[in-house]
């Protein structure tokens, strides 16, 4: 190459600005590599898992069986078409229905005292994680009812009493978005659903 060349190429190598790109180029839309999946007992996969923004509400918590007297001409399935289950379900008022669509995993806590009005620290241990597939009735806001087995006896008081009237009407309980699970992919049992979500917690609050 000529010296005439060669100063043509280093002249347009170096011009002003050429170095960096833009600011306001964006940055590559490649996706990244998926992280590894966890191991959990069932066939369904946390790969069916879809993260979302983590949200908290205040909100009051009340509980409810799956029976006629307390939902509707068929207690076995719930509004978003899925099956029942005390273990996983829970409701939630129409007011929400934006911030807890049908799908929405949460994880349910409340520090405050128990009252005459709220017992949550004698069921806490049957709330935990929690899937939102079904609605209460439009007389209520800012709720989430938990589903509980209407066989389940706990004891309050010396009595032996279903979960739901012990929880009675709990206020300030904080409801945490957690997580998105497919409708069809919603584990059975509480023990399935906290080895999907608690470890994301965990890496989350570290």
């Amino acid at each position: 190459m000529n010296l005439l060349a060669t100063a043509l190429v280093m002249g347009i190598l170096f011009l002003p600005g050429a170095v960096a790109a833009p600011a306001h180029v964006e940055a590559s839309t490649t996706p990244a590599p998926a992280s590894p999946a966890l191991d959990e007992p069932s066939p369904k996969k946390v790969a069916t898992v879809r993260e979302v923004a983590t949200n908290s509400y205040l909100l009051k918590l009340t509980a409810y069986n799956a029976v006629p007297e307390q939902t509707d001409g068929d207690p076995s399935t719930t509004a978003s078409g899925i099956s029942s289950n005390p273990e996983v379900i829970a409701a939630r008022s129409l007011d929400l229905k934006e911030a807890l669509p049908f799908g929405t995993v949460v994880l349910i806590t409340r520090e405050g005292k128990d009252t005459p009005a709220c017992n949550f620290s004698k069921v806490e241990h049957l709330i935990g994680y929690r899937v939102i597939a079904d609605t209460m009735n439009a007389r209520f806001t800012k709720r989430v009812d938990v589903e509980f087995d209407s066989t389940d006896r706990v004891t309050v008081a010396g009595r032996s009493i279903n979960p739901g009237i012990a929880l009675g009407v709990c206020s300030e309980v904080k409801v945490k978005v957690v997580g998105h699970i497919p409708l069809s992919r919603v584990p059975d049992t509480q023990a399935e659903l906290a080895a999907i979500f608690a470890p994301r917690e965990i890496a989350i609050n570290k």
